[in-house]
């Protein structure tokens, strides 16, 4: 029997040796599975390294203990990789897609994807999971006989549907790719796929409330009326009611994190029982996701998310910055398109005689692929007035 880790793989775990292969057939030629392959020409890729200077919610000059898209997603990772133990399925594959969820989102989180996104609204717009998809297939180049990871058509169709199977026309990036793969577009993905997309909500939820109290946005005592907050705080008050303002925090985050972990694998195992899948396929073939949070605990972490955005996507201190950094990356769309001899040699080569929208979309591919402080250098070169990110 397969094996994920020491644990024998449930019978609809995505299994390794029955993978769908990859775009360009290479030879499985070391003690590594496919999908752990997967993982590590992730880890290895420039893409991935890039993440250390990318905005979560922060910009990343503003304090060192705040997240970054990296330690973001080392935090989805840690998460996915326990659900997934816990229910069986294939920790290397769950581990892949949450390292590949976010290589494709722009310096300066959700702000600066919501301006390229309306720069590029005439060619086809741009989509932060579409471009991870991008960045995997073929702007990564590393090895001589392909564009791209060459990643497994499992990690493939799991960034493509990291918010379930696509509605509505596809992204730029997706309907290029499905010329030449055909992911299922129709279906849900795999368990694993479902793992890494409800990880990465466990993870940002709890440290989103992390920083936003160590950054002073809110306090512990308006946390109190936030369901499965509140009991925790409860709990951790009635033990320790001396304990330093520090401790509180950490104490609250690694609670709910097993608390939602938790939840989700209870919640998974009664979906799954209900639905007695044979393999892989028939989870995707059910029509709804297996992997999930109870009805309590789904309005619990509704009810948290419906706090943070006003009192921290929102907050006037994150939206003053967030608002210049938008600009930042509206102003380098603008001088690119306008005049390519302000793009790095390498890249103007790529644009040369390209067609409109071609070229948007590689600037758009080049935009994407800078950290905060490359798009602030950037900026710095090519006009005289420098933005203030504070």
């Amino acid at each position: 029997m397969a094996v994920a880790g020491a644990q024998p793989l449930a019978r609809w775990a995505s299994r390794a040796e029955e993978s769908r292969g990859r775009v360009h057939p290479e030879a499985e030629g070391d003690a590594r599975s496919s999908f752990r392959r997967d993982a590590d020409r992730i880890i290895h890729s420039s893409a991935f390294r890039r993440l250390a200077y990318k905005t979560q919610v922060f910009a990343y000059h503003e304090g060192d203990h705040y997240r970054t898209r990296l330690t973001h997603t080392l935090e989805v990772v840690q998460v996915a990789r326990s659900v997934a133990r816990a229910l069986g399925l294939d920790e290397d594959l769950s581990e892949a897609l949450a390292l590949a969820h976010d290589l494709g989102h722009p310096p300066f989180a959700h702000a600066g994807e919501r301006v390229l996104d309306a720069c590029m609204a005439g060619y086809g717009g741009f989509d932060h999971n579409a471009q991870s998809l991008r960045v995997v297939t073929r702007l990564e180049n590393r090895y001589p006989a392909f564009d791209g990871l060459n990643l497994s058509w499992e990690a493939h169709e799991g960034i493509v549907k990291h918010n379930g199977p696509p509605n509505g026309p596809l992204a730029h990036a997706i309907a290029v790719h499905a010329e030449r793969q055909d992911l299922w577009l129709w279906s849900w993905p795999s368990a694993e796929a479902q793992v890494a997309a409800i990880a990465d909500d466990i993870a940002y939820d709890v440290h989103d409330l992390d920083d936003g109290l160590r950054a002073g946005l809110f306090d512990l005592n308006e946390l109190a009326g936030l369901p499965l907050v509140d009991t925790i705080l409860a709990d951790i008050r009635a033990q320790w009611p001396d304990l330093d303002r520090a401790r509180v925090f950490h104490e609250l985050g690694r609670r709910m994190i097993t608390a939602l972990i938790g939840d989700v694998v209870e919640e998974s195992r009664r979906r799954i029982a209900l639905a007695g899948p044979g393999d892989a396929d028939a989870i995707r073939r059910l029509g709804h996701a297996v992997v999930g949070f109870s009805a309590e605990t789904a309005a619990a972490e509704k009810a948290i998310k419906a706090f943070l955005f006003p009192r921290m996507y929102r907050h006037p201190r994150v939206m003053e910055t967030m608002e210049a950094a938008g600009a930042v990356v509206r102003d380098l769309f603008e001088r690119y398109m306008a005049d390519t001899h302000a793009l790095p040699e390498e890249w103007r080569a790529s644009v040369e005689g390209r067609a409109e929208a071609a070229r948007a979309r590689r600037i758009a591919d080049f935009l994407a692929g800078q950290t905060d402080r490359y798009a602030l250098a950037e900026h710095a070169r090519l006009f005289d007035r420098a933005p203030e990110l504070r």
